[in-house]
């Protein structure tokens, strides 16, 4: 009986050890926020993209906001080098469309350059006649 207990015990704690072993980290993030409600935007999409020596774009990614208007998982960081020029693409005419909301802008495109190896976080704000960008932490 005693075996048993143990051996439940040490699977259960390989199983909660490989748990937290596995927990990924990304390099790249972005926020929405809707000054014109003061909250968050849920459910828009973004694209992330990549211009290659040729000055093409080409798509790495593309993911919506979660409930918090936010996206966290841009960039795996799996020992590869991220370097580059990215651009990022809100395509905020369908959220706007959904609150009856007629907006100047189709869609919002940021150009960035991640240049080493440290986190980039990437937020607008936003309303249906203007927006705003920098980098956050």
């Amino acid at each position: 009986m005693k075996k048993r207990i143990y051996l439940f015990a040490a699977a259960v704690l390989v199983s909660i050890l490989t748990a937290f072993g596995q927990t990924k980290e990304y390099q790249l993030s972005s926020h929405i926020l809707d000054i014109n409600q003061g909250q968050p935007a849920p459910g828009v999409r973004i694209t992330l993209s990549k211009q290659d020596k040729d000055a093409q774009w080409t798509v790495v990614d593309e993911k919506l906001t979660d409930k918090d208007g936010r996206v966290k998982d841009f960039l795996e960081r799996d020992g590869n080098d991220h370097a580059g020029i990215y651009k990022l693409t809100y395509h905020v005419a369908p959220y706007f469309e959904a609150q009856k909301q007629s907006t100047f802008y189709p869609f919002i495109e940021v150009v960035f350059e991640i240049r080493d190896n440290n986190h980039y976080h990437v937020p607008i704000t936003l309303s249906p006649y203007g927006y705003s960008t920098y980098r956050g932490s």
